[in-house]
C-alpha cells in the first residue's frame, strides 16, 4: 500500500496557547486566528511528499536506531481512532469548555493545519505518553501550547512545541547552548514534558487538571490558589480556583480539543487522517555532522532535515552532542549507509586561517560562525593565547549560511525583514543598552522591539547586535523622501561648562523633550559640568 505522508510544518512563531511556567494575557479569537494564518509555510519550503516512498514504507532493522514499531503493536490504521479508544479523562460540558470547543469547531481548517504539523511526531508522543501512564489526551497539549510548531517562541522566553522557559527546560533535562536548544528538539522536549507532567501530577496528588493548570502558570501559583480556597472552606478543584485568566482558559482548551477528537461527527468535523505507525527514526550519527551533508546523505532538502531536527541552532549538530538526527523511516537505510562511508574529516568542511595581529579566538569564532571551544578542541589549544602568523584549522559550513534557512540567524533575519507601518530604523546595541532604554529612546515599547526582532523582552542583548526599529512616519515635505535608512546609537554625553539643554539638543539633532525623557530630567533645572546624559543619536552619515 502506498503511504503518502505530507509534512507541512509552519515555521512562524504561532502562539495559540501559552507557555510552561510564565503568564501571558489571553488573546482574542480574532488575534489567534490572524496569527495562525500569517507566515504559513509555502509549498516551496516544505515538500508535500517528504515521507512517501512505496518501496521503502516498512522500517528496516538498523543498529543504533530507535522508535521502530512492529505490526503487532498497531491498534488501528488511524491514529485518531487509537487516541479515541484510549481516552480516559472526564470532559465536563460547562460553558468554559463549550466556548473553547465552539471556536475550534468553527475553525476546522486550523485543526487540519495543526494536524499536518503534528503528523511526523504525534505517533511518537502518543506511544511515550502511554508508556508512562499519562492520559493520551495530553498528546493534544502541544496544540494548546504552540499549535505544534517546534520553532514557536513566546514573549516570556518559552520555546518549542511544549513551550519550556529556559530554567524549566534545564530542570527537566533539556540542554541549551549556542549550537543546540533541547526545548525545540521534539524528542528531548517530549521526554522533558513527560517528566514535568509526572512531577506535577504527583505534586497535586494525582489531579491531572491541577497538574495541567500548573504546567501553564507554575505549581506555586496553583498551590496558593488551592490553599486560599481551603482557608475559606471553598472547593479546591480546578474549576473552583481563582487563577489567571489565561490559566482559566488553558485546561478548557485541552478538554475542548479532546471532546472534538473523541466525537468529531457530532461537530461535523472530519479529522485529517494520520496513520497509526512510526514514520520517523532517531539515528545515532556518532559525532558532529554538517546538516547540509546529512540532508544530502538522507536525500532530503536541507529545509526538510531542519524541520525534523529543529533543536539545532546552527549549521551542524552540537560538537558535544546530542549525536543523533531524526530521519524519515524510508530514508534511514540510505542515510546510514552514506554515513558509514564518511571519514571524520568529511563530516564538515574545513578552512585554514592565518592568525592576524590583534586576533582573538572569540573574534575568529564569530568570523567563521563557530565557537572558541571548537577551535581550541580541533587545534589542541589550551587556554586562549594565540600567536600571529600561526595557522588554525577551522570547521566551517559546507554551504552558504543563508542556505540553512531554519538556523537561528536565518529565522531572526526573516523576522527582521517583515514589514510594518512606519519607518524602518536600525539600532546597534551599545554597552549598557536594555530594551527598555532603547524603547524610551525611540518612543516605542520594548515588547514591540522584541516582536520586530524575533526575541523576548527579557532576552540578553549583545554589544554590536543590530535591532530593527519601526517608528511612526512623520509628515515630510513633498518630493523630499529619506534616501538612507537611519542608524541610531545610544551614547553617554558628559556635560561641559556652558552646556544647556538647548545647546546639547542642537548639537546632536535631538529635542529637549527627548533629553528630558531619556534621563528623567526637567529642563527647568540647570545641568552641572561632569553630569552624564543618555542620548540616542543618528550616526547614519558617520559610517
Amino acid at each position: 500500500m502506498k503511504y503518502n505522508f505530507p509534512l507541512s510544518i509552519v515555521v512562524s512563531i504561532v502562539l495559540a496557547g501559552c507557555q510552561s511556567t510564565t503568564f501571558q494575557s489571553e488573546k482574542s479569537e480574532q488575534e489567534q486566528n490572524a496569527e495562525l494564518i500569517a507566515d504559513t509555510a509555502t509549498p516551496s519550503e516544505v515538500s508535500l511528499a517528504l515521507l512517501s516512498d512505496e518501496a521503502n514504507s516498512v522500517m528496516h532493522p538498523i543498529a543504533d536506531v530507535e522508535f521502530s514499531v512492529s505490526d503487532e503493536m498497531q491498534v488501528s490504521d488511524d491514529l485518531w481512532q487509537h487516541i479515541q479508544n484510549k481516552m480516559t479523562m472526564d470532559i465536563p460540558q460547562n460553558q468554559r469548555v463549550i466556548s473553547q470547543r465552539n471556536w475550534y469547531a468553527k475553525h476546522s481548517s486550523y485543526l487540519d493545519r495543526v494536524a499536518k504539523r503534528a503528523e511526523p511526531f504525534l505517533y511518537y508522543i502518543v506511544q511515550e505518553l502511554e508508556a508512562n501512564d499519562i492520559p493520551v489526551e495530553l498528546a493534544l497539549l502541544p496544540i494548546v501550547e504552540s499549535a505544534f510548531d517546534p520553532f514557536a517562541y513566546s514573549h516570556g522566553r518559552a520555546s518549542g512545541m511544549w513551550q519550556f522557559v529556559p530554567a524549566t527546560g534545564t530542570r527537566f533535562g533539556m540542554k541549551q547552548n549556542w549550537w543546540y536548544d533541547g526545548r525545540r528538539d521534539v524528542i528531548a522536549s517530549t521526554q522533558g514534558a513527560i517528566k514535568y507532567l509526572k512531577y506535577l501530577n504527583k505534586f497535586f496528588d494525582g489531579d491531572w487538571l491541577l497538574a495541567l493548570a500548573a504546567y501553564n502558570s507554575g505549581e506555586g501559583r496553583v498551590r496558593n490558589a488551592v490553599k486560599n480556597n481551603a482557608r475559606k472552606n471553598k472547593p479546591t478543584d480546578y474549576w473552583s480556583l481563582d487563577l489567571p485568566k489565561e490559566t482559566e482558559a488553558y485546561v478548557p482548551k485541552l478538554l475542548a480539543l479532546a471532546d472534538i477528537i473523541k466525537r468529531p461527527g457530532d461537530f461535523n468535523i472530519k479529522l485529517y487522517e494520520i496513520q497509526n505507525k512510526a514514520v520517523i527514526t532517531r539515528v545515532n550519527v556518532g559525532s558532529q555532522l554538517d546538516l547540509a551533508k546529512a540532508a544530502h546523505l538522507a536525500e532530503l532538502s536541507l529545509a526538510e532535515l531542519q524541520h525534523l531536527n529543529p533543536g539545532f541552532n546552527r549549521w551542524s549538530t552540537d560538537p558535544d552532542g546530542p549525536h543523533y538526527l531524526v530521519v524519515p523511516n524510508n530514508k534511514v537505510e540510505k542515510f546510514q549507509a552514506g554515513l558509514n562511508k564518511l571519514t571524520s574529516k568529511e563530516r564538515l568542511a574545513w578552512q585554514r586561517y592565518q592568525i592576524k595581529s590583534g586576533d582573538s579566538l572569540s573574534q575568529i569564532a564569530h568570523k567563521f560562525n563557530t565557537t572558541s571551544s571548537l577551535i581550541q578542541q580541533v587545534n589542541q589549544i589550551k587556554g586562549s593565547q594565540i600567536r600571529a602568523g600561526k595557522y588554525l584549522l577551522i570547521p566551517v559550513a559546507t554551504q552558504s549560511l543563508d542556505s540553512y534557512i531554519f538556523s537561528q540567524e536565518q529565522r531572526i533575519a526573516k523576522k527582521q525583514n517583515q514589514s510594518y507601518n512606519g519607518t524602518k530604523l536600525t539600532h546597534k546595541v551599545a554597552s549598557g543598552d536594555t530594551l527598555w532604554d532603547i524603547g524610551q529612546a525611540y518612543n516605542v515599547s520594548s515588547k514591540s522591539i522584541a516582536k520586530w526582532n524575533g526575541m523576548a523582552p527579557r532576552d540578553t542583548l549583545k554589544i554590536g547586535q543590530k535591532l530593527v526599529i519601526w517608528k511612526a512616519k512623520k509628515a515630510t515635505t513633498a518630493g523630499k523622501q529619506p534616501t538612507k535608512q537611519a542608524i541610531m546609537r545610544n551614547i553617554t554625553y558628559k556635560v561641559r561648562r556652558g552646556d544647556s539643554f538647548a545647546r546639547i539638543a542642537d548639537k546632536f539633532n535631538v529635542t529637549i523633550k527627548d533629553i528630558e525623557r531619556w534621563n528623567g530630567l526637567s529642563s527647568r533645572k540647570y545641568l552641572q559640568p561632569g553630569q552624564m546624559l543618555k542620548l540616542s543619536v543618528d550616526i547614519t552619515n558617520n559610517i
